[in-house]
């Protein structure tokens, strides 16, 4: 709301009779537009109906996806009765997601990448539906959650580089910090509730039950995918081809800045990502309403950050924010690693989401600010590459970590491990620290750039 104009005080009658109210005094005028610098920018849902389409579509599956996002390591974790066997499941994901994401690059360049989304959201579908048919038989067996989970990342492999390329053709370029803000508090949104669902529904309804769910919400996303239009690639597109592919890769390793953002993040989830060890906490903590809680705390702290992201703006040297936000997320896995109470392992994993919100706040900015569109797909599969390949790593190496030094050991260690690897690669990439979105480049803003 704007702010009354400012008239002389020669009109009391005016005030009096209430058709104009009194200016607020100056604190207060003060205190609501720094409330107004926090407060999220929405503007691209209300401006772009594809956008808008496409946000709630994808809340949808996502919320789905969360959901059995928690109950395939369960299911894996109540079979088999090790952390090591819940790690391995990002090993056996992590192979096909790298290679599919590549090809999905190329893809997202030379076909429409609606149509992208819409057939891998199908085949996505397929693979929640064998989960269920494996959950219901009277011993569900291992190795299907294995293929199925391999067989699920490959699919977003394919899927994720049309789906991010999509966004920077559905809104301004201005707004895509608001855009990447709106993504974010979406995910959250469903990282929040997915899990806490999630554990509901295991301990009362069963696993069927939560594959089920999953089921049904792909129906609503499919549904509004069907009523965006198309988005063709350019006239001149190639097909997709192995030159094209390294096209996407020669760019990638020419630019700093993006270097800076793959290697930082990988960095910092191949040490401090403790998810695969949730499932033994929350044995410890009370059961599977507590796994619940221990997936989504993170998503709670990245929630709130993105509610209050409209600072971020502000902020220009991306580079330096990327770094001090994964040492954030270090140390709040750290605090979740020494807590011997619920509520500070929860604390700790809320400080750790934050921190992890930032970081992708701004390595998202610096993606679609700094990447052309023709490039868009490629780059968003090596970026998907980048960001998978972390935390599938990380999972794996918290596992074995915690068969050979405990729970406990695992998650502290990796916590330090982060912290200290994010600041050796941050004097390794001085370019990329200093990177400010002001002049695309590690130089000043002041400084003349060629």
């Amino acid at each position: 709301m704007s702010e009354p104009p400012d008239l002389p005080d020669g009109n009391p009658d005016l005030r009096e009779a209430g058709r104009l109210s009194p200016m607020p005094p100056p604190a207060e005028a003060g205190s609501r537009s720094r409330l107004r610098g926090l407060a999220m920018d929405v503007s691209p849902l209300r401006r772009h109906r594809e956008f808008r389409l496409l946000w709630v579509g994808q809340g949808i599956s996502f919320l789905g996806g969360m959901v059995t996002y928690v109950a395939i390591p369960y299911q894996v974790y109540h079979l088999t009765g090790s952390s090591l066997a819940v790690g391995l499941l990002g090993l056996v994901e992590l192979v096909p997601l790298l290679a599919a994401a590549l090809v999905g690059g190329a893809l997202a360049d030379a076909l429409d990448r609606r149509l992208m989304v819409r057939l891998t959201e199908g085949a996505l579908a397929g693979c929640s539906a064998c989960l269920l048919l494996n959950s219901l038989l009277p011993h569900p067996a291992v190795w299907p959650l294995y293929l199925l989970s391999a067989a699920a990342a490959t699919l977003d492999g394919f899927q994720r580089p049309s789906l991010d390329a999509l966004v920077p053709r559905l809104v301004e370029r201005e707004e895509m910090p608001a855009a990447a803000a709106l993504q974010t508090v979406r995910f959250e949104l469903a990282a929040i509730g997915g899990p806490a669902l999630g554990g509901v529904l295991i301990a009362t309804v069963g696993l069927p039950a939560t594959y089920g769910f999953d089921l049904v919400t792909f129906a609503g996303s499919l549904l509004l995918l069907s009523m965006m239009r198309a988005v063709p690639p350019p006239p001149d597109a190639e097909p997709p081809s192995l030159r094209r592919i390294r096209e996407g890769w020669d760019y990638a390793r020419s630019r700093p800045e993006l270097i800076g953002t793959y290697v930082v993040d990988i960095v910092a989830m191949f040490f401090g990502m403790p998810m695969a060890l949730f499932p033994a906490a929350a044995t410890a903590l009370g059961g599977p309403g507590v796994l619940g809680l221990l997936y989504a705390a993170p998503a709670v702290g990245s929630l709130i950050t993105t509610a209050t992201s409209g600072w971020s703006a502000r902020v220009h040297r991306h580079g330096a924010g990327v770094c001090l936000a994964a040492v954030v997320w270090g140390t709040g896995i750290v605090v979740f690693g020494l807590a011997s109470e619920l509520w500070l392992a929860l604390a700790g994993l809320v400080i750790a989401g934050g921190g992890d919100m930032v970081s992708g706040l701004f390595r998202s900015t610096i993606w679609n600010q700094t990447i052309p569109d023709h490039l868009r797909g490629r780059l968003a599969g090596i970026e998907q590459v980048s960001y998978s390949t972390g935390p599938l790593l990380g999972n794996v190496e918290s596992g074995a970590a915690a068969s050979l030094v405990g729970l406990r050991g695992a998650i502290v260690s990796g916590g330090v491990l982060c912290v200290v690897g994010v600041g050796v690669a941050a004097l390794m990439l001085p370019t990329f620290w200093r990177y400010d979105s002001r002049t695309g480049t590690g130089e000043p803003a002041g400084r003349s750039v060629a």
